[in-house]
């Protein structure tokens, strides 16, 4: 019997030996994979860290086994030891794993596209006509919609449109169905011109689309390098289910060498060419968004004419919790305002922020980075008496990014980091590789090296300012005349100046004289920011109802406009002034073919002697006589005939 119990527990005590020997194995394979993983980092530290495990691993598993065959009582302690080991290397290996899985799940070399087929109507009818993108490099405008066409085998007839808001104002009269983005109703909800409810639309069908980036980016983050910050503004935490807008732009120079950074704020009424428009016409820069991140950044790419290395689309709404997750972030805010939830609620959910230095929620902290007008219509006057716009709120999200980044710098609890892991793993995107995001592991480490108070301190930010002026020009994709922001040729070049200096693609110019007067404040220059009067390739026509024949002709020579005079007297208004143009006021001169302008004449009845050669007539600008020789009737010559249509 005591043979047999004791027989027993030698079984028992080869069992936990094997049990114990394996765990430990696997503990230390584990911790050395996830070290393997963060290349780039400490790489002769990390090797040596591996070395030492392995070797660790072998020598107490040989004292491990002897102990086990010379049956000392040393084997219950290594036995206790070898497991408490193997619980530490798994919980090393667990937290660098998931650090590294955050990481990676930043990255992307890919674009998830979709579009769907919508109509006021919950069917589509046999005849009924269907809206599509003319573009055909558009994937969520065109490609797709087509596959959808060929997958469903719809014969229905197919119109083309030149732009997203052609085929939604198309579905009231002109066709039954279009096809749009997936987003419509987040993509198009601030867009001016539509005048379909996009709360209306049904979906018919829907079809996603994975699309391979293609990039050739040789850069190393050793180098100086460029990233564009685009904020992706919806209603949900998760990026993956939001929408990019346009309307939150910033392009970042870094210098790893100097420690230096230069951030410009992009205005969303910036007035630039766009790169996936026909013709690369200019529109606001926002609207580039309609054909998602490659197009934005391949126009700001042609404007500033610098090459945007990396991209990182953050979620505002993910603000909210990387806020709180940091116990809130302090900043100094310069007046009293209002402004709605992360949920776009008013009401009871309005969020409130005083005047002088708060700190801030993350509710608060999103209203801040949002905010750009007063809502009278919401709040009280101690909550709207301010003057804001696209440049301040820009300026907003600026501070708050800073101040997100000097709260992280004191983050010393494992919980919280892993939260912020979290968040920031489900609110960023970026086609940074993994291995480029490690390699940013020296730039911080030498920053956090230093001893200093704010990021600020460590890091030289020098902000870029893009002045312009308030235009307003007419836009052919709405049919409206729309605000833009027209920049200053002086400003623009000032600015891509500055970004070129700190990518070390030209020298900087020193500054050889330098005054001061003691009794006044030293005021940095923000460059880009002054006095400029010179714009490029930017005239709109300006409005000549109730001009004078005489003041039409003038204006039109000084434009260097062939103008058309038409005389009508059936039409309304003053006699002797222009009382119709075929092109709308704030149509650019560089998009006129011939301008023509109708001059309201007396009726013929009431003075037919004085008018009778005028009626007849048509006087062009290239000459001072009445070009009468064709001597043709009224019926001959039409107003419809020489207006072209829009």
């Amino acid at each position: 019997m005591v043979k047999k119990q004791k027989k027993c527990k030698l079984k028992y005590k080869l069992i936990l030996l094997i049990m114990t020997c394996i765990f430990s194995i696997f503990s230390s394979i584990y911790v050395s994979y996830s070290l393997i993983l963060l290349n780039g980092i400490e790489n002769h530290i990390r090797f040596v860290v591996i070395g030492i495990i392995l070797i660790l691993l072998i020598c107490l598993i040989l004292k491990y086994l002897i102990s086990y065959f010379n049956h000392k009582k040393r084997y219950y302690f290594y036995t206790i030891f070898l497991i408490i080991y193997s619980i530490i290397l798994l919980f090393v290996g667990k937290t660098i794993l998931k650090t590294y899985q955050t990481i990676d799940n930043l990255t992307t070399n890919k674009m998830l596209y979709s579009s769907s087929l919508v109509s006021l109507d919950d069917e589509l009818s046999k005849d009924g006509k269907i809206g599509i993108l003319k573009d055909e490099t558009s994937i969520d405008g065109n490609q797709i919609p087509k596959e959808i066409i060929e997958e469903k085998s719809l014969k229905n007839e197919v119109v083309e449109y030149d732009s997203y808001i052609s085929l939604l104002n198309a579905l009231e009269n002109e066709v039954e169905a279009v096809f749009l983005p997936t987003s419509y109703s987040l993509k198009f909800q601030n867009v001016e011109g539509i005048n379909i409810d996009l709360s209306e639309l049904k979906i018919i069908y829907t079809k996603e689309k994975t699309v391979k980036n293609e990039t050739n980016n040789s850069k190393t983050l050793e180098e100086p390098f460029t990233i564009l910050l685009m904020g992706v503004d919806s209603e949900v935490e998760n990026i993956a289910n939001s929408t990019f807008n346009g309307d939150s732009l910033m392009l970042l120079t870094f210098n790893p060498k100097t420690l230096s950074t230069t951030i410009l704020s992009i205005p969303r009424d910036t007035y630039v060419p766009i790169a996936c428009f026909e013709g690369k016409r200019k529109n606001k820069i926002t609207h580039a968004a309609w054909y998602g991140e490659s197009c934005m950044i391949e126009t700001i790419e042609d404007f500033t004419n610098i090459k945007i290395d990396y991209y990182v689309k953050i979620n505002f709404t993910g603000i909210v919790k990387l806020v709180d997750n940091l116990g809130g972030i302090e900043l100094d805010i310069p007046y009293s305002f209002c402004e709605q939830n992360s949920k776009r609620e008013w009401g009871e959910n309005t969020v409130y922020v005083e005047e002088g230095h708060q700190l801030l929620n993350g509710e608060q902290a999103l209203a801040y980075s949002r905010n750009r007008h007063p809502n009278p219509a919401y709040c009280s006057s101690k909550w709207t008496d301010y003057i804001s716009n696209d440049f301040i709120r820009g300026q907003h999200q600026q501070e708050v990014l800073k101040a997100i980044l000097n709260k992280l710098k004191n983050v010393n609890s494992l919980d919280t980091v892993y939260k912020l892991l979290d968040t920031i793993s489900s609110n960023m995107q970026t086609n940074m590789s993994t291995n480029e995001i490690l390699s940013l592991y020296n730039v911080g480490k030498d920053i956090l090296s230093k001893n200093t108070g704010n990021v600020e301190d460590l890091i030289s930010m020098q902000k870029l300012y893009l002045s312009g002026k308030d235009a307003y020009i007419y836009d052919t994709y709405t049919g409206l005349t729309l605000y833009n922001y027209v920049l200053y040729d002086e400003s623009l070049e000032e600015v891509i100046k500055a970004m070129k200096v700190n990518l070390e693609l030209e020298e900087e110019e020193i500054i050889k004289e330098f005054s001061f007067d003691i009794k006044e404040e030293y005021e940095e220059k923000v460059i880009g920011k002054g006095e400029y009067t010179k714009i490029s390739s930017y005239q709109t026509l300006p409005n000549f109802y109730g001009d004078s024949e005489y003041q039409a002709r003038k204006t039109a020579k000084e434009l260097e406009i062939k103008v058309t005079f038409v005389y009508d007297a059936n039409v309304s208004g003053t006699v002797g002034t222009v009382v119709k143009q075929n092109y709308k006021a704030g149509t650019l001169i560089d998009d006129i073919d011939s301008l023509v302008l109708t001059i309201k004449k007396n009726d013929i009845k009431e003075d037919e002697s004085n008018n009778e050669k005028i009626d007849n007539d048509v006087i062009d600008e290239n000459t001072d006589e009445t070009n009468s020789s064709d001597q043709k009737d009224d019926e001959d010559i039409t107003i419809d005939d020489l207006i072209p249509t829009e």
